[in-house]
């Protein structure tokens, strides 16, 4: 008797048990203006039903390992993610000149710019556990600018997060279609900035009727998200543990707000 008692026990206590988060992350294909792309979708299959989205777009490297892992990391938070791919299936580099030259391929037109972001932004809006009214998007450097061209593009999310990347005006044809917040985390101590620049945007976007919020983390140069910058071999570059941290929070209290979560 005492053994059938625990087994009954046990049995209650397993049924009992809540399943075990498991993010679970896959390559997906998919194309642009005849490109072949390859992006990296992320979830957590412990969570049921629809939720927010959050596209994720990487530094100027391609779609590397850093991006894949901040896609993991905002599943294990709830949000279904994908990490999308600017360049074309299997185009990552750690050459400077190289991630240079892709670069200019996809900003140098910003319509087409433009359209290659929404591209992955579509993927992510038909995966079936994404709530298509709850989107938003998040970059580092080359990213931070992309998701700027993406609300800049008057696409229907909700907002955008730019870590370390480029100041861009809104442009006057295409700044009274925003719809998407905007947040920009930015390093006090880039040296990519240039003098004025940020004052320059704030009256931009001002101006444009926005709505915004810049932060701006004392001593943090470019790239200060990214553990590996100071391997980079690229002068300005540097990983700032505290600004990491503070924007990733800010991000979080940003998506609460936007996505109306408690």
């Amino acid at each position: 008797m005492k053994i059938q008692a625990l087994f009954l026990f046990l049995v209650v206590a397993l049924l009992g048990t809540p399943a075990q988060a498991k993010v679970v992350g896959k390559k997906v294909a998919y194309e642009d203006a005849g490109v072949q792309l390859e992006g990296y979708l992320a979830y957590d299959d412990a969570v049921s039903g629809k939720r927010p989205g959050v596209l994720v777009v990487d530094e100027f490297w391609g779609l590397t390992e850093y991006s894949r892992r901040r896609a993991d990391q905002l599943a294990a938070l709830g949000y279904v993610t994908f990490a999308e791919d600017m360049y074309g299936k299997g185009k990552v580099t750690k050459h400077l000149e190289e991630a240079g030259e892709w670069m200019k391929q996809v900003n140098s037109n910003v319509r087409a710019w433009q359209q290659r972001a929404l591209a992955g932004l579509e993927v992510l809006k038909k995966e079936p556990r994404t709530d298509p009214q709850r989107i938003a998007a998040i970059g580092y450097c080359f990213g931070g600018s992309t998701v700027q061209q993406l609300a800049y593009s008057g696409s229907d999310i909700k907002g955008v997060v730019s870590f370390h990347g480029s100041l861009l005006l809104p442009p006057a044809e295409q700044g009274s279609q925003v719809k998407a917040k905007i947040l920009i985390c930015h390093g006090a101590a880039d040296p990519f900035t240039k003098p004025g620049a940020v004052e320059e945007y704030m009256a931009a976007m001002n101006k444009a009727g926005l709505d915004w919020q810049l932060i701006a983390y004392g001593g943090a140069k470019h790239s200060f998200t990214n553990p590996n910058a100071d391997k980079m071999g690229m002068a300005g570059l540097g990983y700032s543990k505290s600004a990491d941290q503070r924007s990733w929070a800010d991000m979080q209290v940003f998506f609460k707000e936007i996505f109306g979560l408690p």
